[in-house]
């Protein structure tokens, strides 16, 4: 059996913003404003970080982050270099994605700290080694098509949940144009338990951020307003607004 070639890595710019884009689609991949390049650019990846709102304040930077799929490294950067947690780890299968955000993306060099991993990501979540060594984990996995999440059974959310120590979170980014939201949260939940996943509105392009807990015991509206505050005031990004738009998972009887 023959390995799908992967496609090539192309970047754009207009004005101040980059984009990353797989071969000769339009899809965007990623983007970083060149005057601002630590700011997280796309709506869906800010959402993305919406997992904080789970985290106590004084535990935000403490533990390891997971990337499933590197884009433009906007995330891997945002919690290496802005969060400053503890570990990152970014897991993308395509080597010119990684070449392209460490010449155009300003993604630093290894370092005690920060990895980043040419492997599949389905190969590195069923790895035992990787068992609950993992605080936040966010998946964010698509070919250059963007029809449909690449990895998005029931196994790989349940090797998700295994990557995950007590009390850890994921994000992941359901979109495509082939993709069912129903079907892909319906997996999340029989994983995690669905009282323990929560969704997002979409975005105006139709991305929906769905956050999945491992044994989180939500706290009340009122310290979670706090935690969102705290959000906005360390990091910029509008966690107050996030808040207004959760809900518990709704599906279908």
């Amino acid at each position: 059996m023959t390995t799908p070639e992967l496609p090539t890595a192309t970047i754009a710019e207009q004005g101040s913003l980059r984009t990353l884009h797989l071969g000769d689609t339009r899809w965007v991949q990623g983007a970083m404003d060149m005057d601002r390049p630590r700011e997280l650019v796309l709506e869906y990846v800010q959402r993305m970080m919406a997992w904080m709102l789970w985290r106590d304040s004084t535990e935000l930077a403490r533990g390891h982050a997971v990337q499933l799929g590197l884009g433009a490294a906007a995330i891997t950067r945002f919690c290496h270099q802005v969060l400053r947690m503890d570990r990152v780890t970014a897991v993308e299968l395509n080597p010119a994605v990684i070449a392209a955000c460490r010449q155009g993306f300003r993604l630093p060099a290894d370092n005690a700290r920060l990895a980043v991993l040419q492997r599949d990501a389905a190969a590195w979540v069923e790895d035992p080694a990787h068992l609950q060594t993992a605080q936040v984990l966010c998946v964010d996995l698509y070919d250059h098509e963007a029809a449909a999440p690449v990895l998005d059974s029931a196994e790989f959310y349940a090797a998700c949940r295994g990557v995950l120590a007590h009390g850890g979170l994921m994000s992941v980014n359901l979109f495509g144009r082939a993709a069912s939201f129903e079907a892909s949260a319906a997996r999340i939940a029989a994983a995690f338990g669905r009282d323990q996943v929560w969704s997002l509105r979409p975005t105006r392009e139709g991305n929906t951020v769905v956050v999945a807990a491992r044994g989180v015991a939500v706290p009340g509206r009122e310290t979670l307003a706090a935690r969102a505050a705290t959000i906005e005031r360390r990091v910029g990004l509008p966690a107050r607004k996030w808040l207004r738009m959760v809900r518990p998972l709704s599906l279908p009887a």
